[in-house]
């Protein structure tokens, strides 16, 4: 397996991440979410935030992946 690396390109609300995620996933582009909330809660830990999450894409898809979040958040802004 290649090495990959991975950039956080959008973090926020469960609701928009899940947004993002499924424009990301429409042109091709797989992306990871972390969920710090989730994880804590399967270790048995509280989370400060709930509903939080982080959006994270390979550097290879990350040009593609900043014009598609860019045009997510301006829709969201109108």
């Amino acid at each position: 397996m290649p090495d990959t690396t991975y950039t956080k390109i959008f973090s926020g609300s469960f609701i928009i991440v899940q947004l993002a995620l499924d424009r990301l996933k429409s042109a091709g582009i797989n992306a990871i979410i972390k969920d710090e909330s989730e994880s804590g809660r399967l270790a048995g830990f509280g989370a400060s935030i709930q509903g939080f999450q982080e959006l994270y894409v390979s550097e290879d898809e990350l040009p593609q992946a900043q014009l598609i979040i860019s045009s997510v958040k301006e829709e969201l802004e109108s």
